[in-house]
């Protein structure tokens, strides 16, 4: 299965470089220039991809209609562990990606958001402990989830209204719709608890790091 790779220089670095942008990065886009080629190369040759990535407890994720791949843990492990702010923030951002998609009627592979759209979907929360988020968590979150691939900032400055943020469709493999309808849940619940003058601090979730899923 893997002579023709092992004689090949060339396609043992090509090999090398998409795997470990799938391990580093979770997700490859057809659409961003720096994954593009490995998108191509993984697509164009998963019959080594699968059984090598099988073999390290990763399922391989392969959507050519949305233009993504991505690898999931086969074991639960390998997670990345999200304050609770971190998880509503990543899911504010699959809800804003559907419905632009809604209003746009027709397909594309990404959506374009404004930070002031973020804010006003965070604002409806109404979280007493933090009925706003502060300029500083927006610039972190949007560096974390753009280190792995779910989103890219057009403007320098994402703490404008104005900033405009890249959505990519790994996003709806990073968030499913279970946990979209426990996102809601958790918000009913939430407010709840915030109207009852209970507070809380950054509690952690865990998302896959290898498909935030």
């Amino acid at each position: 299965m893997f002579e023709e790779l092992i004689e090949s220089a060339a396609q043992k670095e090509k090999f090398r470089v998409a795997a470990n942008k799938l391990l580093n990065q979770c997700f490859l886009l057809r659409k961003r220039e720096d994954t593009k080629k490995e998108y191509v190369f993984v697509r164009q040759n998963r019959e080594l991809f699968i059984p090598f990535f099988d073999l390290l407890g990763y399922d391989l994720k392969i959507n050519e209609d949305q233009g993504v791949i991505g690898i999931v843990n086969q074991f639960g492990t390998g997670r990345l562990a999200l304050g609770k702010y971190e998880s509503i923030f990543l899911l504010i951002l699959r809800i804003l990606y559907v419905e632009k998609r809604k209003e746009l009627g027709t397909f594309t592979e990404e959506v374009t958001v404004l930070m002031e759209e973020i804010r006003e979907k965070y604002a409806m929360l109404k979280i007493k402990a933090k009925p706003m988020l502060d300029k500083g968590n927006e610039r972190h979150m949007t560096s974390l989830f753009r280190r792995y691939n779910l989103i890219r900032n057009l403007d320098s400055d994402v703490s404008q209204p104005d900033a405009r943020i890249v959505i990519y469709p790994s996003i709806l493999m990073a968030v499913t719709v279970e946990d979209i309808n426990e996102y809601y849940t958790m918000t009913e619940q939430k407010m709840r608890e915030y109207s009852g003058g209970n507070t809380y601090g950054d509690s952690e979730e865990e998302y896959d790091q290898s498909a935030v899923d």
